[in-house]
């Protein structure tokens, strides 16, 4: 195993690159059908459908209407895993056929999965409470904690392809799934694994789901109006949508995947987390945490904050989190940042927690791929507390090197990944 240098100088790392991508989301399924519709501006949001709303204040929701398990699952197993752990599952073939990678270089200790939720089998928690309370003890079934704990997304990916590596899911909120593709980044970097299936997964539409967030004054009321409710950074936001679904990588170590004749998406080059120390669910006002995010970032990079050209934002289309996003961005790159661009997928698909990061990193590295920049869609009024460009509304054809991801989650947990354009 030879030793290579990196963007960062880090002697003994190695370098890290996506070939493969699966999405379950909002959007439709697949890495074709999401980008599709993130490059044609539709929206994934709708009423509810999954459970009886009428009476929320918040009706609305991104449903992965498109999503039957069972083309995955069958039957027997499906019954045993929450809808967070099914979209994972799918998530994780998907990628992995998007790969074209041979099967049986996943199996064995070099191959590891890394899944992380924000919340895990909530669908599932409810429903057996219900039982619980209505039918007893006794009823309550024997796959209840297996079908809900938030490590089972990874364990059930890696028992399907007898991956031995590192089996791991992180539990960091909204930036459960960038950090779970940071930490695969770093143990392939590292040597520990050559391959990782990394990413988030989140089914957090479920009654209870929507009635905490609800209770939180968090989400969007333009239940009259679902397609338009999600609008990051325009004056009239007012919440955040709630989603679901599930976004999964394939890493590689690069000169495994070139040796392969792999397609590369990307190559990560930097990762940088941080702590606002400050409020369970309410950024810093100074924005400091996604600030220093963002830095590590770029210094794990070894780049020019100038090099960076695109951000998809954390973006969640609530007043606070745009705004002190917009502030952190304008901190750290000064004049440069009215010179770069910046979108928010979760326009189109709605916020899905714990699986933003995984779709999001997955659009980002087919920014860089196709060069197109997917928009910030239904952004109508300009806030003079975000004035940047946020590529309103119509995806735009460039020329990009050096892309941002960020993800901010409750409890002050941020995640911030830099990705290349290979060549």
């Amino acid at each position: 195993m030879g030793e290579s240098s990196d963007l960062s100088g880090r002697s003994s790392a190695r370098r890290v690159v996506i070939t493969g991508i699966g999405l379950v989301s909002p959007l439709g399924i697949g890495a074709v059908q999401n980008w599709e519709a993130a490059r044609e501006g539709r929206s994934g949001i709708s009423l509810i459908t999954r459970f009886d709303a009428s009476q929320y204040s918040s009706r609305i929701a991104g449903e992965c209407s498109d999503f039957d398990p069972l083309v995955f699952i069958n039957r027997k197993e499906a019954r045993k895993m929450d809808r967070f752990i099914q979209c994972a599952v799918a998530a994780a073939q998907l990628a992995v056929e998007d790969s074209r990678i041979d099967t049986a270089l996943l199996q064995g200790g070099r191959t590891g999965v890394h899944v992380g939720s924000g919340i895990g089998g909530i669908g599932s928690i409810e429903e057996t409470h219900k039982v619980l309370l209505e039918k007893g003890p006794g009823r309550v079934s024997p796959f209840f904690l297996v079908s809900s704990i938030i490590n089972e997304a990874a364990g059930q990916i890696s028992i399907l392809y007898k991956s031995g590596g590192p089996n791991s899911a992180t539990a960091t909120a909204c930036s459960s799934g960038t950090h779970a593709i940071g930490d695969s980044f770093r143990l392939i970097a590292r040597g520990d694994v050559d391959i990782m299936l990394a990413g988030g997964a989140e089914a957090p539409v479920t009654p209870i789901g929507v009635a905490g967030f609800c209770a939180m004054r968090a989400l969007s009321t333009r239940n009259d109006a679902p397609e338009q409710a999600s609008r990051p950074f325009d004056k009239e936001r007012d919440g955040f949508v709630v989603g679901e679904g599930s976004g999964i990588v394939v890493l590689e170590e690069r000169e495994s995947a070139l040796k392969r004749g792999a397609r590369i998406y990307a190559e990560i080059v930097g990762y940088g987390m941080s702590g606002d120390a400050h409020h369970v669910s309410a950024p810093q006002t100074d924005g400091d945490g996604a600030y220093r995010s963002m830095l590590y970032a770029v210094t794990d990079a070894g780049i020019e904050l100038t090099a960076v050209e695109y951000i998809n934002a954390h973006g969640t289309s609530t007043t606070w989190n745009d705004k002190i996003e917009t502030l952190a961005i304008k901190r750290l790159f000064g004049d440069h940042a009215h010179k770069l661009a910046v979108s928010s997928s979760k326009s189109m698909t709605g916020h899905l927690l714990g699986a933003a990061g995984g779709v999001e990193v997955g659009l980002t590295a087919m920014a860089l791929f196709h060069q197109v920049l997917p928009p910030t869609i239904n952004y109508q009024n300009p806030d003079p507390e975000c004035d940047l460009d946020y590529v309103p509304n119509q995806a735009r054809p460039v020329e990009l090197t050096f892309a941002l991801s960020n993800s901010f989650g409750f409890g002050g947990t941020n995640g911030t990944l830099i990705l290349k354009r290979h060549e």
